[in-house]
């Protein structure tokens, strides 16, 4: 009984696999960390983080709350983008709705203490202001529509002049028509005399207003050739 004893002890179980070293194990443990998060998944058995889809909404609300602010984040909007918003927009009629109103919900939705409002707070705000605008529409019907009037939309940049191209604006500023002292200050090609076109300039030269042989005495004088020297 005893020799058997210490046969068995001798040979291990066929099932048990051998000790592996410590290092070797710590590799194994800092492979799968590492491929875990490569995964977006952690030991302790957490899911992928998937991204948050961004709604036409939210992207219009962003665009507005940075402009003109350098550090705006786009998580929060002042007074001053949320009431550009309500007008480049459309929800600003000037009937229904005006400026007024704008002002006065915003102040109703943000917090007292706070001078701008979230993205939730906005959405309120809206809500509010489309109760009236869409008076014969239910409360999610008539924010659906203002919704609509906002998602995709960009702050418009004032400050850009073009030109307007009308009969009225050429016949304007056609020089070949001008008549009288107005006529005097533009030359055949329309371009401006600048100074000489306003002020009476006094001509000294000694020639007679209109004279169109003005210099050529001069002229002919260099053109004619000397006699030679002996």
């Amino acid at each position: 009984m005893e020799e058997f004893k210490v046969q068995t002890a001798k040979h291990p179980a066929p099932n048990h696999a051998p000790m592996r070293p410590h290092s070797d194990q710590s590799k194994d443990r800092a492979s799968k960390r590492l491929s875990s998060e490569s995964n977006g998944t952690s030991e302790g058995g957490a899911g992928a983080a998937t991204p948050v889809e961004v709604t036409a909404l939210e992207e219009a609300f962003r665009r507005f709350a940075i402009h003109g602010d350098t550090r705006a984040t786009g998580k929060e909007m002042h007074g001053k983008n949320w009431s550009k918003l309500c007008k480049d927009c459309g929800v600003i009629d000037g009937k229904a709705i005006t400026l007024t109103d704008v002002d006065i919900v915003f102040s109703k939705v943000k917090n007292k203490s706070s001078r701008t409002i979230t993205f939730n707070q906005f959405k309120e705000a809206l809500g509010e202001l489309a109760r009236k605008r869409f008076k014969d529409k239910t409360g999610e019907a008539a924010a659906e529509e203002v919704f609509k009037m906002i998602e995709g939309k960009s702050p418009v940049i004032s400050g850009v002049t073009r030109a307007v191209a009308s009969p009225t604006v050429s016949r304007l500023t056609d020089t070949t028509k001008f008549t009288g002292s107005h006529k005097e200050r533009f030359d055949e090609t329309g371009r401006g005399k600048g100074k000489a076109g306003r002020v009476d300039m006094v001509d000294t030269s000694g020639y007679v207003s209109g004279y169109k042989h003005a210099g050529s005495y001069e002229k002919k004088v260099h053109q004619k050739p000397q006699p030679k020297a002996m």
